[in-house]
């Protein structure tokens, strides 16, 4: 995004140099200055719950051919290193099972290989996941941006401005990566608490082209105040993804009999991956959005980004 655009952040870490907007209702209502304008998917003001979610489907909908595209396309290179990982690094084929019949010794051991099996898959899956997704969210969040002004956006054109900041994208969700794996060892509380307040770090970098350490307290400034939305507008979308994934998954798992068996073939671990990728392209997109949408929301109440995104789009 160019800082004409109205994505670079405040020149001075003061927001009360803002207009400071109320916390409206749910139902959405018009700001102080008027009717809000809506060039692209959202309306220019504070956004309530309802129209968060549904710029994020509207995103999704209106730029379909980009955004499932690339969510298609990460989504299949994951489930095939997923493939690879579950015959040739985890032996999936062959998990450790625990008998009942051996001595307690025995049982024991059995207990210790199978945790250290799952920690390894943990492992394995996590690294996978950071490689993959760091890419779509990333890019995601460009396509979001362009399409709260009503401006299309094709592949090349999304690739262009992330590409730069891929690399600080993708060392900033190791950080937090491992600040919430850290915060949720101790007691998950402090993990959730880290998850909300970094939440917004990935769209603050991408969008005003920031620093790691610039972005996490971007992130951090942004939620001041705001930390029980912004977790309750992410619990929602949690909730619908997982509703929407697990319906997905569903006829994959009867189609490989995962349900009734332990031990999978070659062919069930394909057909998984399969329904697993199916399920990714849909929900990963919706998740970047609101988030997307979640870090304009809150510049919008805080900094006055409406008036900034308004000038962008009138300019067009």
């Amino acid at each position: 995004m160019t800082d004409s655009s109205g994505w670079s952040s405040p020149d001075s870490g003061d927001a009360s140099r803002y207009p400071q907007y109320p916390q409206y209702p749910q139902g959405g209502g018009q700001g102080p200055a008027g009717p809000a304008g809506k060039p692209g998917v959202i309306p220019l003001r504070p956004l309530s719950l309802g129209e968060i979610v549904d710029g994020a489907i509207t995103t999704m909908r209106k730029h379909a051919g980009v955004v499932f595209g690339a969510s298609a396309v990460v989504a299949l290179l994951s489930a095939l290193l997923y493939l690879a990982a579950d015959l040739w690094v985890l032996d999936s084929l062959n998990p450790v099972t625990i008998d009942a019949g051996a001595s307690q010794q025995e049982q024991l051991d059995q207990a210790m290989a199978a945790l250290g099996d799952s920690l390894s898959a943990t492992g394995v899956i996590a690294i996978i996941t950071v490689l993959t997704q760091t890419f779509l969210t990333g890019f995601l969040m460009v396509v979001v941006g362009k399409a709260v002004l009503g401006q299309a956006i094709g592949f090349g054109e999304a690739w262009n401005e992330l590409k730069p900041r891929l690399l600080p994208l993708l060392g900033l969700t190791i950080v937090v990566t491992i600040l919430v794996a850290i915060g949720t060892l101790l007691l998950i509380i402090p993990g959730i608490w880290a998850y909300v307040v970094l939440s917004l770090a990935t769209p603050a970098l991408v969008l005003e082209r920031g620093r790691i350490g610039q972005s996490m307290g971007r992130s951090r400034a942004l939620m001041r105040g705001s930390w029980w939305r912004v977790f309750g507008v992410l619990i929602v979308a949690m909730i619908i993804t997982f509703v929407i994934g697990f319906i997905i998954q569903i006829p994959f798992g009867f189609a490989t009999g995962s349900l009734t068996t332990a031990t999978p073939t070659v062919t069930d671990l394909v057909i998984n991956e399969l329904g697993a990728a199916v399920a990714q392209t849909i929900t990963v997109p919706f998740v970047a959005s609101v988030t997307a949408l979640l870090y304009i929301d809150q510049r919008m109440r805080k900094e006055g980004l409406d008036i900034e995104l308004a000038r962008a789009a009138g300019g067009q």
